[in-house]
């Protein structure tokens, strides 16, 4: 059966673990085409090595340079966002595996399930902003989405031991990130340098400062209740600072079903690409002939508000994901740049979504208009606050 990938965001660290497992699995899964946003050089290598049809740059670069060296390597060069949606598209693409990070992952999400693609999805923000329009969407063409998550694969794969309507609640597991245990001073002045040492995990910058606030657990979430059709109080969050026990799922009869495995990104990406069926894998194993421990405990809403304001959008949704996210993103940009305190990120995002008109039923056009908004609006709180 053919498998040939597309790999939006192939030069970040979720790309670069693809890649590693496509190395591994070999024939017939192949990297038909790649895509970047800076990183024109390492895709260069890519190419070099995995040899796609067609790669796409959306960021600024040396157009002509990067053509001429693609070109020679046999390699159609596409540029810019609508280079992206082309590349998602094309024929001789089977399956999407979206790994950009942020909102601007959300148009070639929609691009892929409307040209019938299987859609591998690691970019959470497409369902917190548009999971109502992009899920009913799947359905309608009958085009899977499978998680790359690891929380949300080992969602996927232990609701497999009972049927839907005997799930009673998922349990997503949190490492706690860096300030596990700090105190909500050491929180709040946290610098850079500090948020982005993540105990467990090897993740770019935004992901990790989302580690630190929770707010990826926040989106996670929001992105649970899309992809199984949840109802927010059906959803639990845990600490659990091993990272081993990446998610599970309790059935009515009380049984709970975990999945397990070392924090390696290979695990959940192989699962997926290969679904139905499961093959050797490239990832590390637990060493059961060494002792080692699991701990669980609740998180701290007060330390992190993230999951609480995920909880209230994830309750009221329309257009309240989508500003989630937008002001999430510009504080998280202000303070790697130094501009703002780590413990600001949640006031900006609570401060946005206060100030936000819901909108209950949105278009997309909607969705991309409350993005905008609320980037602005986050904007102008932070400005006035520093």
């Amino acid at each position: 059966m053919s498998k040939r990938i597309a790999i939006l965001g192939s030069t970040g660290s979720i790309g670069a673990s693809a890649l590693d497992v496509i190395r591994h699995l070999g024939p017939p899964y192949r990297a038909i085409a790649l895509s970047a946003h800076h990183q024109a050089d390492a895709l260069v290598e890519q190419v070099r090595e995995f040899h796609p049809s067609a790669a796409t740059i959306t960021g600024e670069c040396d157009r002509s340079a990067i053509s001429t060296q693609l070109h020679h390597l046999g390699c159609e060069t596409l540029f810019g966002q609508a280079g992206l949606l082309e590349l998602v598209q094309r024929d001789d693409v089977d399956i999407v595996l979206s790994a950009i990070i942020g909102a601007a992952g959300l148009p070639a999400a929609f691009a892929a399930v409307e040209a019938g693609k299987t859609l591998l999805l690691a970019n959470k923000e497409s369902l917190v902003i548009a999971g109502a329009l992009l899920m009913p969407e799947a359905r309608r063409r009958n085009v899977t989405i499978l998680p790359i998550d690891s929380e949300h694969s080992a969602i996927f794969q232990a609701m497999l031991a009972g049927r839907r309507s005997e799930v009673k609640r998922v349990i997503i597991t949190a490492s706690g990130g860096p300030f596990r245990s700090a105190s909500a001073a050491q929180i709040a002045t946290a610098t850079p340098a500090e948020a982005l040492k993540h105990p467990t995990w090897n993740m770019g910058s935004k992901i990790t400062i989302n580690s630190a606030t929770m707010f990826n657990k926040a989106a996670e979430i929001i992105e649970a209740v899309w992809l199984f059709d949840l109802d927010p109080s059906q959803i639990v969050v845990v600490i659990h600072k091993e990272s081993i026990v990446h998610s599970m799922v309790e059935f009515i009869d009380g049984s709970i079903i975990a999945q397990l495995s070392p924090p390696d990104m290979k695990t959940p990406i192989q699962y997926a690409l290969t679904y139905p069926d499961r093959l050797p894998g490239c990832s590390r194993c637990i060493d059961f002939s060494a002792m080692f421990a699991l701990h669980f405990e609740p998180p701290d809403l007060v330390r992190f508000p993230a999951i609480e304001i995920a909880y209230d959008v994830a309750r009221r949704k329309g257009t309240l994901g989508a500003v989630m996210n937008a002001a999430n993103e510009v504080a998280v940009e202000w303070f790697l740049s130094g501009k703002i305190g780590l413990g600001m990120i949640a006031r900006v995002v609570a401060a946005t979504i206060r100030d936000h008109s819901v909108q209950a039923a949105p278009t997309l056009a909607d969705l991309l208009e409350a993005d905008r908004w609320a980037r602005g609006r986050a904007a102008a709180i932070i400005a006035d606050a520093v």
